[in-house]
């Protein structure tokens, strides 16, 4: 039985071109190195909060990527996992719109690439996990009933 999870949040981030942000987890990670994956990170010193997940979610893109998003996030699923090493995760997972800025790898250690995709683009490639294919399908069915 497990008694405490991890919180995990991930944004789907889109631009008006229909292209998706993805990042390529780095080869340091212990959990997922070199998985296409979505942009996100743990909750951590969240505080007091009404918007605890979507502050965290707007913070960490920004640090992770330098991309800023609009504030109408929407919500795609959640999900629960145990990593290899037994940690206990609950992933967040919301569409977002992408607002500005350039991704840049800030954080080497946790990013070795950045890359616009299509859906297509996605679900064709060789690292993308089947959790991110399955968070890309419900966000490309949310897209057009939210803008």
């Amino acid at each position: 039985m497990i008694d405490r999870y991890i919180v995990n949040v991930e944004g789907v981030v889109v631009r008006e071109d229909g292209r998706y942000l993805m990042i390529e987890r780095s080869h340091l990670k212990r959990h997922e190195p070199g998985a296409l994956t979505f942009p996100g990170g743990k909750v951590e010193d969240a505080g007091t909060s009404d918007t605890v997940l979507e502050t965290h979610l707007r913070r960490e893109i920004d640090e992770e990527t330098g991309v800023a998003i609009y504030d109408d996030i929407h919500y795609i699923e959640s999900k629960s996992f145990v990593t290899g090493d037994g940690e206990a995760v609950i992933n967040v997972v919301f569409l977002c719109r992408y607002k500005s800025g350039e991704p840049i790898i800030t954080r080497p250690d946790e990013v070795d690439a950045f890359h616009w995709l299509t859906a297509d683009e996605i679900l064709r490639h060789s690292n993308a996990k089947a959790w991110t294919r399955q968070s890309l399908a419900l966000a490309e069915a949310l897209r057009p009933c939210v803008w």
